[in-house]
């Protein structure tokens, strides 16, 4: 696994100035088996980093809420008319391009428990592996990254599984594309939105 020791060592950048701010808020992630939330966190968005082609010296924060279906849902209702829950949903600071340097704050994530969960029953994953690859599809989001367009899908899930295979993880999509495409993304969400999500969490 690409540890950030491991990366320097091959003149990789770290990215250490690229932080998580977590918060869980249903206690089933934390039995979940996925070990250090944060540093799992941490290294894979620093992982997608730089398969983005961004620097090293990059110094902005993520903030990921670990929650369950019945948050999200509302959320989802709220923020895009959609009642119901999904995976992930992300919320950019600005509305980046792709490979755009960030400011300080990228954006939030917010993740559904039991709908991470049935889907990686479902398609014989191991909970972590989807875990991660829901990471990685949600900071590609917060980076300007989409799948509204064929083009942009096929260079969307392309980033998706070279980054994946830095940590073991097979092509996710296989021959037939999974949940993933139907990924809830948020419009880019403005200053207010973000800190009403922020309200929310108490943060």
């Amino acid at each position: 696994m690409p540890g950030s020791q491991s990366r320097a060592a091959f003149g990789m950048p770290t990215y250490d100035g690229l932080t998580v701010a977590l918060t869980v808020e249903d206690p089933r992630w934390d039995d979940a088996g996925l070990g250090d939330i944060p540093a799992m966190a941490a290294e894979t968005f620093s992982v997608a980093a730089a398969r983005l082609g961004l620097p090293g010296d990059l110094v902005s924060e993520i903030s990921l809420t670990l929650a369950d279906d019945e948050t999200v849902r509302a959320v989802n209702a709220e923020w895009r008319n959609k009642d119901k829950p999904t995976n992930i949903l992300s919320f950019p600071m600005a509305d980046l391009a792709p490979g755009e340097r960030p400011g300080p704050l990228l954006g939030d994530l917010l993740v559904a428990f039991e709908t991470v969960a049935r889907e990686a029953d479902e398609e014989a994953k191991a909970f972590a592996d989807h875990f991660r690859h829901l990471l990685v599809h949600g900071f590609l989001h917060l980076m300007g990254l989409d799948h509204m367009v064929d083009t942009e899908a096929d260079d969307m899930e392309a980033a998706e599984i070279a980054i994946l295979a830095e940590f073991g993880i097979a092509d996710p999509y296989g021959d037939e594309p999974g949940p993933l495409n139907e990924a809830e993304q948020d419009v880019p969400a403005n200053q207010e939105r973000d800190d009403d999500l922020r309200h929310r969490r108490g943060g």
